[in-house]
């Protein structure tokens, strides 16, 4: 992933500005879910402002290699798909809960609490992008 020597690479303005764009779609999926019909977390995994926010993140990684954008594009990219999972993990734990009637109740907390993670991981990644900050490196700490 990044090295501290990568991470302190500039990065073209038109790519900031993409890595923007990706971090208002997330956002703009969670405040569909947080006002809408749809869940937050819902809203952010299967909403169209989220699955073009990940497009946008694989077609552009590549031009982020090697600079510091490049942690917010894996921070993006990784953001969406832990939430997937924990989502599917949830569901499934969930569903065989049901039959002791306790699955509603994990449903809903899990389901909130991964919203809360989303909204936290956007949220974090684009205060750290606007002050043009790397995210940190999985590996650190």
């Amino acid at each position: 992933m990044n090295t501290p020597n990568t991470a302190t690479l500039d990065a073209p303005p038109s790519l900031v500005n993409i890595a923007h764009i990706v971090y208002a779609l997330h956002a703009l999926g969670l405040a569909l879910g947080a006002f809408g019909a749809a869940s937050v977390l819902g809203s952010f995994l299967f909403g169209w402002p989220s699955i073009i926010a990940v497009i946008l993140n694989y077609v552009k990684r590549s031009e982020a290699r090697g600079t510091w954008l490049e942690s917010h594009f894996d921070w993006q990219i990784r953001t969406f798909w832990w939430a997937l999972l924990w989502a599917l993990i949830v569901a499934a734990v969930s569903a065989l809960l049901l039959v002791v009637i306790v699955g509603i109740a994990t449903w809903t907390l899990g389901m909130f609490a991964l919203g809360v993670w989303a909204i936290y991981r956007i949220a974090r990644g684009w205060l750290r992008l606007k002050d043009r900050q790397a995210m940190p490196s999985p590996q650190a700490g």
